[in-house]
Formats: C-alpha cells, sequence, structure tokens
C-alpha cells in the first residue's frame, strides 16, 4: 500500500462497503485505501481488465466481487442486502467525453440511469445504508461566464458527457430532498496519477508517448483551461466526506476537491515535458476536440472551511511520482 498522505483513523475498520467502478483509477486507489484501513469492501466489476492495477496488484483477491452492471438494479438491491452495506461509493460510470460524443446512449444508461439504480436500491436497504457518495465531476456545472464554480453554480450541462452527470447530481438531490437519503455528491478536477490507463486523456498520453518516443498530439487548440487534482488528494477528499455525512449531517450536499492550481492543455504539456527532461519535444495540435467546455475550474473554500481538507500535493510533487509510475508500469527504470 502507497501512502496516501493521509491519516489513519479506525472509522472504516469492519465497516461494509460497496464501492461501484472499483477497477477504474479512481476506484483502484479508493479501494485499496479502504482496504488498509481495515473495511470490508464489496466491488462491482463488469469487465476483466488485466492491465488495470486492481487486477495487477491483486485486489480482486481481496475483497468480495460482485460479477454485473451498475445498469442492474436488482443486482444492487441484493448486493446491499446480503452484504449489509453501511456505505457506499458509486464511482462507476463511462468517463471519457469522446466516447460519450460517439454514443450517448450508453453514457446515459450507465451514468444517469445507473445512478438512479444505486439510490433507489440504497434507499430500499435503509436504515442498513447509512451513508452514500455519488462521483460526480465539474463537467455537471457546463459552461458559465463566472468562474471558479462554486457549488452554487447552476447545473447546465450541454453536451452528452456533462448533461449525463447534470443529470445524475438532480436525482441525487431528489432522493435527499424526497426521501431524506443521506447522499453526498463529488465534483473534482481533472484527475490525475498513477494507474490512469485511458491514454487518450492529457496526463498518461503525455508520458506514454514521451517514454516510447512516439507523436505528441494534442485534439485541442492547446488552450482550453481546467482544474487537476493527484489521485491521492481524490481519495483524501472521498473518504473525509464520507466519514462526516453524519456527523457533520451533510447530506443533499455538494463538495468540489481540485488542487486550485488551474492551467491549459498546453501549460500542463510543458510542465509534464520539462519533468521528463524532454522540454524541447515535437508537439502537434491538431484543434480536432468537440464538444468539450473551453474553461473549468473550481473553488473549493467549502471543502476547506466544512471539512477542513485541502490538497497536500503540489502539481509537480504529483506529477514526479505520476511519471515514475508509468516508468516502472512500461518496465523503463
Amino acid at each position: 500500500m502507497e501512502d496516501l498522505g493521509v491519516a489513519m483513523t479506525d472509522f472504516w475498520k469492519m465497516r461494509n462497503v460497496f464501492v461501484t467502478g472499483c477497477t477504474g483509477f479512481l476506484g483502484y486507489w479508493l479501494t485499496e485505501y479502504l482496504l488498509n484501513e481495515g473495511a470490508n469492501v464489496v466491488g462491482l466489476v463488469r469487465d476483466f481488465v488485466h492491465q488495470s492495477s486492481f487486477y495487477r496488484f491483486r485486489l480482486n483477491e481481496k475483497i468480495t466481487v460482485v460479477r454485473g452492471q451498475i445498469e442492474d438494479y436488482f443486482l444492487l438491491e441484493r448486493v446491499l442486502n446480503e452484504y449489509e452495506i453501511d456505505t457506499v461509493f458509486h464511482l462507476a460510470a463511462q468517463t471519457i467525453v469522446d466516447i460519450a460524443t460517439r454514443n450517448p446512449l450508453s453514457t446515459f444508461e450507465t451514468n444517469t440511469k445507473g445512478t438512479w439504480n444505486l439510490l433507489e436500491a440504497s434507499r430500499r436497504n435503509q436504515p442498513l445504508v447509512k451513508r452514500v457518495v455519488v462521483a460526480s465531476s465539474d463537467k455537471a456545472y457546463g459552461t458559465q461566464e463566472k468562474l471558479p464554480y462554486t457549488e452554487d453554480s447552476p447545473l447546465k450541462g450541454t453536451h452528452p458527457y456533462d448533461v449525463s452527470k447534470t443529470c445524475a447530481d438532480l436525482i441525487a438531490y431528489t432522493f435527499f430532498n424526497t426521501y431524506q437519503l443521506p447522499v453526498c455528491i463529488t465534483r473534482c478536477g481533472n484527475f490525475y496519477g498513477g494507474g490512469d490507463l485511458n491514454f487518450n486523456r492529457l496526463v498518461p498520453g503525455t508520458i506514454r508517448s514521451v517514454l516510447h518516443n512516439q507523436p505528441l498530439i494534442i485534439r485541442s487548440d492547446g488552450t482550453p483551461k481546467r482544474d487537476y487534482i493527484y489521485i491521492k488528494d481524490a481519495v483524501h477528499g472521498y473518504v473525509t466526506l464520507a466519514e462526516n455525512i453524519e456527523r457533520l449531517k451533510l447530506s443533499g450536499e455538494a463538495f468540489n476537491f481540485s488542487s486550485e492550481n488551474q492551467c491549459n492543455v498546453m501549460d500542463m504539456t510543458r510542465r509534464i515535458l520539462e519533468l521528463m527532461g524532454k522540454k524541447d519535444y515535437p508537439v502537434k495540435i491538431l484543434n480536432q476536440a468537440k464538444g468539450e467546455i473551453k474553461d473549468q475550474y473550481l473553488s473549493i473554500e467549502k471543502a476547506k472551511k466544512i471539512l477542513n481538507w485541502k490538497p497536500i500535493y503540489s502539481l509537480e510533487d504529483g506529477l514526479r511520482e505520476t511519471i515514475e509510475w508509468y516508468r516502472s508500469f512500461f518496465g523503463l527504470k
């Protein structure tokens, strides 16, 4: 278990926790943390992705694996009931903007229907289920003139991916306001860190291209500005929120998590290249990205004030660890 840089408590010891999307990038890191804290983890697994950290580091041998899909309501209801789940982390989603644009229906099925399935199953399994954390995204805010986004910013996605998240968030609010379900929502900047195998994302894609001396291609015009948050800081945010839902009476609330380090695509690319000692590496800009929001970044004042949470890692420190992880992954150490 790698050190996440967060204080250990006994909050999770012997708790029954259900993690959807446990084989994904965030899912792996969160599941590993929960196991290290002594939780009994049940994970929903759709596909066997043999290169994922979840399988490479054999977390499948340390948790209860349930094979199935988030679209299967009756499976979710059975899992929550039979494993007497106390806490739910809902991470399962189709997370790639390009895929959502090409196939919006499957994205809506997973991101929106999957969310109402899980929330309804959680409602029907109260009072066993005491807290639900729904993973949303800064994309749920859509395009807005006023930045940074705060949790009070209106939810107004316009393209398939961000609309799927806007809808899921509103559904979560509905389940709290109508049924008092103890649900909270997280909205994060762009995750980066070791274990992300979606190489069409900027950080892992850039690192892989440079490590293999392949062309470095930017799909956009290089100017979109984004927040980035190191994966260990994100896990810290998720568990801090979950630990405080009941204690601080936070049900129905949303929280932004980011590093508050905004930079555009080209700036991020340059930082990675400099840390890899490839400052003059050629970059080809395609300017072909479609269905993406121009500028997005978050205020985390609410998380700081209420949860006493703040990021631990600087962008440079997080990127250094990330680069070393991929060097090891590709056997280049």
